[in-house]
């Protein structure tokens, strides 16, 4: 199968069902004849902007993006990425670093990601909730 075809099925999959991990994506890809790493996976979601959106995977609205912020999601205890629109990363960057959000370390951007540097776990979840507060009444 074509690589094209193979995230049509996962934009469709996506959009049907309510998917938590990769590899309940790419077992939900092979029941639909799509035969995929976990690696492929993963460069798919990344190529088509997908986000998770609390538990789950979601393609993201561009509508709905506010300065070019899209969403977030975790990467272990220490560290919150933030995805973007493309080329927006650092003008997102400067929004949550302005909001000195005293939880957050250090923000680094790249063109549509930044990582986001927070002491522990406890202080993570708060830095998340304060980011989602800056962008949702944009």
């Amino acid at each position: 199968m074509v690589k094209a075809e193979r995230q049509e099925a996962i934009l469709n999959l996506i959009n049907a069902k309510n998917i938590e991990t990769q590899s309940e994506l790419t077992n939900l890809l092979s029941e639909s004849g799509f035969e995929a790493t976990q690696s492929s996976v993963s460069r798919d979601l990344d190529e088509l902007g997908i986000v998770k959106k609390g538990k789950f995977y979601a393609i993201p609205n561009k509508t709905d993006a506010r300065f070019g912020f899209v969403g977030l999601e975790t990467a272990g205890t220490n560290l919150i990425v933030a995805r973007c629109e493309s080329g927006l990363a650092s003008a997102v960057a400067v929004q949550i670093d302005r909001a000195k959000i005293v939880e957050i370390v250090g923000t680094i951007a790249g063109d549509d990601t930044i990582f986001i540097a927070v002491k522990d776990a406890k202080t993570q979840k708060s830095a998340m909730k304060k980011i989602w507060g800056i962008f949702k009444d944009s």
